[in-house]
């Protein structure tokens, strides 16, 4: 069964979910999370300090609001857009993520706060 969360950036406030496979579950454990973003296209990444490996289903072509674990940068990523690697609309990541949760609603509104200094993520019941 996924795990509401809650997305803040800055003002913004997003609703989402953490899907429920072991990558993900780590995740929920290290909640909450809160870390300065870095941006790679439309996309921000952070380092939380989880080492996972792959798993199956992973992948570097993934849909807008989608959040994945990337192994190699111990990082979670969460995508509202193409990146430097997209060749159209849709997000590719440097190389494969596990795919842990989703934002559920428009994610592209993130793009207006790509410059943040901080994001954070909370159960949605905090």
């Amino acid at each position: 069964m996924p795990t509401p969360i809650r997305i803040e950036v800055g003002p913004l406030r997003l609703q989402g979910e953490f899907n429920d496979t072991p990558c993900a579950r780590a995740i929920v454990a290290l909640l909450p999370i809160s870390a300065e973003p870095d941006t790679w296209g439309d996309e921000f990444f952070f380092p939380i300090g989880l080492d996972h490996p792959l798993e199956k289903g992973a992948a570097e072509r993934v849909e807008v609001g989608e959040i994945g674990y990337w192994p190699p940068g111990r990082a979670l990523a969460i995508f509202f857009g193409p990146t430097p690697a997209s060749q159209g609309s849709e997000p590719v990541a440097a190389s494969a993520v596990n795919r842990v949760g989703r934002i559920l609603g428009d994610a592209t509104v993130l793009r207006a706060h790509r410059n943040a200094l901080r994001i954070r993520l909370v159960r949605a019941e905090e």
